[in-house]
C-alpha cells in the first residue's frame, strides 16, 4: 500500500504516476483541508462571466517540465479545455514594472533592447558588454543571490529592476537571499566555467553544434500543438483548478482513495514499512509519499529522525496577500498586458497586479489580481492583518498606480501563510543532504512539491513523476 500525504497538485500527479507505473497498491491520498488542489483555487462566477484565481493561473508550455505537463494534460482528458495564449497576444507580449513613480513597458523585441528605456539610465545591450568585459570571478563560486550574480554581471540597475522584480513574480522573494545556483542553474555554472555567461552561452552553441545530435523524440499531441502554435502560456478553460480537480476524477474512477478533512498525525518508520496514525486511526504501508510542505512533514519526523527535521524546517516560507477584484465595467484597465510587477528598491507592500481580463475572456468585466507581501510580509502587515487592511492596501494602489478609482463590485481577499518556499543560497546544498539522509537510512519515503525542485506548477508535477519513478527503483 502507498500512502500519499497532500492533495494538492503535486500529491494528486503523485497518485497519478503511482496509478499508472503500478507502485504498490492500494493507493490512498489525505488532505488535511477539505478541498483538493492546494494552492491552485479558482472560483468561478459563471452567471456574470469571471474568475477568481487565488494561486497559479497560467502554466509556460516550453521546456521538458512543461512537455510533461502537457502529455498529463491530455492523458486525463483534458487537451480540449486548454485556453492557449499566444505569442503575439498582448498578455504575452507586454509585461511591465512600476518604478521610479510610473509604470514602464519592458522591451519585447529587438529595437527596445537598443534604445534607453525607463526605468534602465542606459540602452539594455550595454549590460550585455558589461558581462563580456568582467571576466572571470577570482574563485569558483558554489552559489551566491540572484542579486549578487545579476549585478555583477550585467550591473545594477539591471539586479534592482529587472531581476528583482522578477523575482518577486516568481516566489514573492527577496533577489538578496534567493539561490542563482538554483533558479538559475544552468547559467551559474556556464559563467563559472567559461568565465562569463554571453561568452559562455555562445561557446556552448557552437560545441553543441560540433557535436552529433542525438535523436530526439518526436513531439505529438498538446506538446506539438503548443509548439507549432507558439503558444507563449496556457491556462485551463473555466480555471486552473479544473486540472486538480480532472486529476482526482480519474484517480477515484481507478480506486484510488482521496480522503479530505483528516489529519495525519504520527509517521513512524519501522523495518522498511511506515506505520500512520490518521484522525485516531493507525495503519501501516509500504511507503509514503510527502507532498506536503517541508515545514510540517519535519514536525512528522522530528523525534524519529532529527537530523533529517532539522533540514526540512530549515527551508524558510512567506506569506501572500491575494486579493482579487472585479468591476463591472470593462472598460476601466487602460493598459493591454499581462499586469505590472514592483521591484523591492520602491519600497511598496505590493509585489505586483495581473490583469486577468486582459488575459482571458472576463466577459463585460474589468479582473485585477493584486499580490502584496511575500518576503516583506510582516514589515507591512505584521502576522495577521485583518481583511479589511489587505483589502484597503489593494485598492489604494491599484487606485494610484491604475488611476481606477471606483469601489469594486465583487472582491475576494485571501492570507496565503507559508505559501512560497524561498530557495536561499544553499538551497541545492540542503536539498542534496536530504535525499543522501533518505536513501542513507533507506526511508521508504518520497518528496514532492514545491519545498523542493521548483514552485511552477510545471515543476511541482515533473517532480511528483521523479518521486514515484525513485520509489519503484527503490523497492
Amino acid at each position: 500500500m502507498t500512502a500519499i500525504l497532500g492533495a494538492g497538485i503535486s500529491g494528486l500527479s503523485a497518485g497519478y504516476y503511482a496509478l499508472k507505473k503500478g507502485l504498490s497498491s492500494p493507493v490512498t491520498i489525505y488532505e488535511t483541508s477539505n478541498r483538493i488542489g492546494g494552492w491552485i483555487r479558482s472560483e468561478r462566477f459563471d452567471a456574470d462571466g469571471y474568475v477568481f484565481e487565488a494561486g497559479p493561473r497560467t502554466i509556460r508550455p516550453k521546456g521538458a517540465a512543461a512537455s510533461n505537463t502537457l502529455e498529463l494534460i491530455e492523458e486525463v482528458g483534458l487537451a480540449e479545455q486548454v485556453y492557449p495564449i499566444y505569442s503575439n497576444h498582448p498578455a504575452a507580449r507586454n509585461r511591465m514594472i512600476y518604478a521610479k513613480g510610473k509604470l514602464n513597458m519592458l522591451p519585447s523585441d529587438l529595437t527596445g533592447v537598443l534604445r534607453r528605456v525607463d526605468p534602465f539610465s542606459k540602452p539594455l545591450f550595454l549590460a550585455g558588454f558589461k558581462d563580456l568585459l568582467t571576466g572571470r570571478t577570482k574563485t569558483i563560486l558554489d552559489d551566491e543571490s540572484m542579486y549578487s550574480f545579476v549585478r555583477r554581471r550585467f550591473g545594477q540597475e539591471i539586479a534592482d529592476y529587472a531581476v528583482s522584480a522578477m523575482i518577486c513574480g516568481i516566489c514573492a522573494g527577496d533577489a538578496k537571499q534567493i539561490s542563482v545556483k538554483f533558479l538559475m542553474k544552468r547559467l551559474f555554472e556556464i559563467e563559472q566555467k567559461h568565465g562569463g555567461v554571453i561568452k559562455g552561452l555562445l561557446l556552448e552553441t557552437i560545441q553543441k553544434q560540433k557535436r552529433e545530435k542525438d535523436p530526439q523524440k518526436p513531439a505529438e499531441g498538446l506538446v506539438k500543438k503548443a509548439k507549432l502554435e507558439n503558444w507563449s502560456i496556457y491556462s485551463i478553460c473555466g480555471g486552473l483548478q479544473t486540472l486538480p480537480n480532472k486529476i482526482a476524477q480519474v484517480l477515484t474512477e481507478n480506486q484510488v482513495n482521496i480522503c479530505t478533512g483528516v489529519k495525519c498525525e504520527e509517521i513512524v518508520f519501522d523495518n522498511n514499512t511506515v506505520k500512520l496514525m490518521v484522525d485516531g486511526q493507525s495503519q501501516r504501508v509500504d511507503q509514503i509519499i510527502s507532498s506536503i510542505p517541508c515545514y510540517k512533514l519535519a514536525e512528522h519526523v522530528s523525534e524519529q529522525h532529527p537530523e533529517l527535521s532539522k533540514q526540512l524546517a530549515a527551508i524558510p516560507f512567506v506569506d501572500v496577500a491575494v486579493i482579487n477584484i472585479r468591476f463591472k465595467n470593462p472598460n476601466l484597465q487602460k493598459h493591454n498586458a499581462f499586469g505590472f510587477l514592483v521591484p523591492p528598491i520602491e519600497n511598496l507592500p505590493i509585489l505586483g497586479v495581473i490583469f486577468d481580463s486582459c488575459c482571458f475572456d472576463m466577459e463585460n468585466n474589468t479582473v485585477l489580481t493584486v499580490m502584496m507581501g511575500g518576503a516583506w510580509f510582516d514589515k507591512w502587515f505584521g502576522s495577521d492583518p485583518s481583511e479589511e487592511k489587505l483589502l484597503t492596501t489593494a485598492l489604494k494602489y491599484v487606485k494610484d498606480i491604475l488611476d481606477i478609482c471606483e469601489p469594486p463590485d465583487s472582491y475576494k481577499v485571501h492570507h496565503l501563510r507559508k505559501c512560497i518556499p524561498q530557495y536561499v543560497v544553499g538551497h541545492q546544498k540542503r536539498i542534496d543532504a536530504i535525499k543522501h539522509y533518505i536513501q542513507a537510512n533507506k526511508l521508504p519515503l518520497g518528496l514532492c512539491g514545491s519545498s523542493y525542485d521548483g514552485v511552477g506548477v510545471n515543476d511541482v508535477i515533473l517532480s511528483a513523476k521523479l518521486c514515484v519513478g525513485d520509489l519503484m527503483n527503490r523497492c
